[in-house]
């Protein structure tokens, strides 16, 4: 009989030793959480597809700010959800709007504990779902040496007018970094958005404003939840902006050119499904690559979980260390807050 010389196994015999020889870490400081916080709420609203997850009132959302930066969590990503939304959504840019002022509120309660982030894109505060403007909602800005306008053929599709909506982007980012916004997250997937946005911010002296770019955004089915958390008004789909999840080069492409234009860190979103891609961009660029575990993916662990069928810590927390392994500097996730407890504990 012929013995094995070499014993892998060796290097996983005790609790010990699998945690000397680990290959990938988690910290409590690579975890952001996403919040959701509603106009005119005086309590929490739990989300119904989302156990777990509310849209928050001012004072809800303060605590759970505060929770977040106590358990070591990096930073807090704001979806704002308004009471009126209009086709250019002027909610977004205005500075009482409902994001702008729990920027204001939660850059207050946590000052520099968390970098305080917010999301900039207009599907929450238009009255169409888009991230965007629709053409002929907002006169078209005609580019230098161009004749007719984007869009003239005659394209099959949402007529989002890419152009417009960089005037509205470049708003919104100069309102989020007056409210007091570490990072914007720009996640509209418009091309010439960094560029447009950076321009905008350094021309009205937000210099040190960090830009990171959902490069690498599909369209697809994992954001079901993200709509009712948002009160989307969307019908329809996002398909012609947002990436095809048969591409894996193009979004490798988008990351790229993103990182040119001056983003500072690109993102992978979803995660778990685009894992590919996001090895495929972290070996790509030189800036920070995140990823973001979406609304659809946490529904589907927390469902399996509620039946039995899984062991709901043990399925968080490898999948948020598959996220890590696949190339995630750092990872938006619902559970950011209760998973940090468990890393401090030992994940």
């Amino acid at each position: 009989m012929t013995f094995p010389t070499h014993r892998p196994r060796r290097l996983r015999q005790s609790p010990a030793v699998r945690r000397l020889v680990r290959e990938t870490h988690l910290v409590p400081s690579q975890l952001v959480l996403p919040a959701f916080i509603r106009e005119g709420l005086s309590e929490p609203l739990p989300i119904g597809s989302m156990p777990g997850v509310v849209q928050h009132s001012l004072d809800s959302l303060r605590r759970a700010a505060a929770e977040a930066a106590d358990a070591g969590v990096g930073g807090i990503m704001l979806f704002g959800v308004p009471s009126v939304r209009d086709a250019v959504g002027s909610a977004a840019d205005d500075p009482d709007g409902i994001l702008n002022v729990a920027t204001r509120a939660v850059v207050a309660e946590v000052g520099d504990a968390l970098v305080v982030q917010t999301d900039l894109c207009l599907d929450e505060f238009t009255d169409h779902g888009h991230c965007g403007v629709l053409r002929g909602d907002v006169p078209t800005p005609t580019p230098h040496g161009a004749g007719a306008p984007r869009g003239a053929s005659g394209r099959v599709g949402p007529a989002v007018d890419n152009d417009a909506t960089l005037v509205r982007y470049g708003a919104m980012a100069v309102a989020q970094a007056e409210a007091g916004s570490h990072l914007l997250g720009l996640s509209g997937m418009m091309d010439g958005q960094v560029a447009h946005v950076r321009a905008e911010l350094d021309a009205a002296g937000f210099t040190d404003t960090i830009l990171l770019a959902y490069a690498a955004k599909y369209a697809g089915a994992f954001y079901g939840p993200f709509r009712e958390a948002v009160d989307s008004q969307l019908t329809g789909d996002r398909r012609t902006y947002q990436l095809d999840p048969g591409n894996g080069r193009e979004g490798v492409r988008e990351a790229v050119t993103d990182v040119a234009e001056g983003a500072d860190i690109v993102m992978v979103k979803p995660a778990m499904p685009y894992l590919d891609v996001l090895a495929e961009v972290r070996a790509a660029v030189d800036v920070p690559v995140w990823a973001y575990q979406v609304s659809g993916e946490y529904a589907m662990i927390e469902a399996a979980s509620a039946h039995g069928w899984i062991d709901r810590r043990g399925a968080i927390g490898e999948a948020l260390l598959g996220i890590r392994r696949a190339g995630a500097d750092a990872i938006l996730s619902y559970w950011a807050t209760e998973a940090a407890g468990w890393l401090r504990d030992g994940l």
